[in-house]
């Protein structure tokens, strides 16, 4: 009897228990399957994006937040394939999206910051960089950090570009983008030794590119090595002869 006492103490307690749980409910379940659909669809179209198929990524994009409207990398991702079709205005609704939906998350604030910074609007885009830096959680400062730099550098900020781009260097010492942006400063601020050496840099991790034979090009120039100059002039002229940069060189030799 004394046993018989003791396992029904324990029924109960495993009764009291089970009621302080409440079982998923329908609704429950319903939500949890709509957010794995969208997870789902949000992958797909980051798959056919990266193939360069537009059309479907957009379906399965526009599917994803169908099934999850407050599911902020859909709407990121959705707000990348908007800018690269050159729809902007939708681009931007986007991003915006994301933000409301996820406002404290790094990679989401980056995105809209940059966006907004290459539509002219670097004063704005300030604040979602800075949210973007206070995420604990974010992987890849360095390239947020390297963002906002770049942005200062285009609004001519040269101090704050210079505090930014550091910054990501010193999360990732080849942060591409960073050491051409850093070798565009140092030529501006007249520092023609760090800029040959930030190029430097850049050329021994990257092709090179137009815009970076065209910074060789002035940076030897100004350090007065013509052999180097007309050497940078030469590879611009022979690789991209039709371009803006090597139009330039013609110009101001």
């Amino acid at each position: 009897m004394k046993n018989f006492k003791g396992l029904i103490v324990l029924l109960l307690a495993l009764v009291w228990l089970a009621g302080c749980y409440p079982a998923s409910t329908k609704k429950d379940d319903e939500v949890s399957d709509a957010k794995k659909a969208a997870e789902t669809n949000t992958a797909l179209g980051r798959q056919y994006m990266d193939r360069g198929q537009y059309e479907i990524a957009l379906e399965k994009l526009k599917r994803a937040v169908a099934f999850d409207k407050t599911y902020a990398p859909a709407h990121t991702l959705l707000g990348i394939l908007y800018e690269n079709i050159g729809m902007m205005k939708e681009a931007g609704e986007q991003y915006s999206l994301a933000v409301q939906y996820d406002p404290t998350d790094g990679d989401v604030n980056n995105n809209y910051a940059a966006f907004l910074c290459s539509e002219g609007k670097g004063k704005e885009a300030e604040k979602y960089f800075q949210a973007s830096f206070k995420d604990p959680f974010y992987t890849t400062p360095q390239i947020a950090y390297s963002n906002a730099g770049l942005c200062a550098l285009s609004m001519n900020d040269l101090d704050k570009a210079e505090i930014y781009l550091r910054q990501s260097l010193e999360y990732d010492m080849e942060i591409s983008q960073s050491l051409l942006a850093m070798a565009k400063l140092n030529y501006r601020n007249g520092a023609y030794l760090g800029a040959r050496a930030f190029l430097q840099r850049y050329e021994s991790i990257e092709p090179q590119t137009a815009e970076s034979l065209l910074l060789g090009y002035q940076i030897e120039r100004a350090l007065g090595d013509t052999s180097a100059s007309n050497n940078y002039q030469s590879m611009l002229l022979q690789r991209f002869p039709d371009s803006a940069e090597a139009a330039q060189t013609t110009q101001q030799g």
